[in-house]
C-alpha cells in the first residue's frame, strides 16, 4: 500500500517519538508499504526553521540522505493535477502545506497518516487510530 505522511507524522516517525500512533507506526515500519513524503512538507519545515518554530539537528541535505532516502521514503513532488485539484478544495482547512498533502492524496488515491483533524473535512483518506482504519 502507498502511504503519504504528513510533515507532523514523518518527523515524529524519524525522532521515535511517542506522539506517533502504533498502528501509524506499523504502517510506516511495514517493508510492503510505499512510504511518500511530498516536497511540500520539505518546504514546510524550511518556512518553519526559518521563523524558529522548528529546530532541526541536522541539515535538509542530511535529512534527505539520512532520513528520507535511509528510510526508503519517496519524495512526492507537486504536479500540475495536484494544483488542478488544490484549487477545488473548499476551506476547510487554511494551512497552504495541508491543503497540499490533501489534494495530493486526493489526486492520487494515497491514504494520508496524519493526526490533524481537520483533513476528516475532506474525502481523503486518512490513517491514524490504533486499529488503523480508514476514518
Amino acid at each position: 500500500m502507498r502511504l503519504l505522511l504528513d510533515t507532523h507524522a514523518f518527523l515524529w516517525f524519524v525522532d521515535g517519538s511517542d506522539e506517533l500512533s502504533h498502528a501509524a507506526r506499523n504502517l510506516i515500519e511495514d517493508p510492503g508499504n510505499q512510504r511518500l513524503l511530498s516536497v511540500a512538507s520539505l518546504w514546510e519545515m524550511a518556512i518553519k526553521v526559518s521563523i524558529g518554530k522548528l529546530k532541526l539537528a541536522i541539515s535538509f541535505t542530511e535529512l534527505v540522505e539520512r532520513e528520507i532516502r535511509g528510510n526508503a521514503i519517496g519524495l512526492l513532488a507537486i504536479r500540475p493535477n495536484h494544483l488542478d485539484e488544490l484549487a477545488k478544495l473548499p476551506f476547510h482547512h487554511r494551512d497552504p502545506f495541508d491543503r497540499m498533502i490533501v489534494a495530493q492524496g486526493l489526486t492520487e488515491n494515497i491514504p494520508i497518516i496524519s493526526r490533524d483533524k481537520a483533513f476528516e473535512s475532506y474525502s481523503a483518506k486518512v490513517l491514524w487510530q490504533d486499529e488503523a482504519k480508514p476514518r
